[in-house]
């Protein structure tokens, strides 16, 4: 289990961006992640008719080290970090370090 998935709120601890909060949009391998309005990078790219793919500037994001995000906790308004906890009815969930409160559902 990861401790940051897929729509995920996080915010930028370092870096260019720090301070900024965005949501995850995918994780790209065990140690990096996209997040939306984050790390955005403009790339000139040319036309290619065959993918009717027109050319010009085109603003992306590119994937950001999990070192470098934390997890945003809405209850205390700051970032936060992530531990596990087993349920009695066997499931393992992410819970918040600082208040202990259980993420998502």
């Amino acid at each position: 289990m990861r401790k940051i998935k897929k729509g995920d709120n996080v915010v930028v601890v370092t870096g260019r961006d720090k301070g900024k909060r965005g949501d995850v949009a995918r994780v790209v391998d065990a140690e990096h992640v996209v997040v939306n309005g984050i790390n955005t990078v403009k790339r000139h790219t040319r036309p290619n008719p065959l993918k009717n793919q027109p050319g010009g500037i085109v603003t992306k994001e590119q994937p950001i080290h999990v070192s470098n995000v934390a997890i945003w906790n809405p209850v205390t308004q700051k970032a936060d970090r992530i531990g596990f906890r087993t349920l009695d009815d066997g499931r393992k969930v992410r819970y918040f370090k600082s208040n202990g409160e259980q993420l998502g559902a």
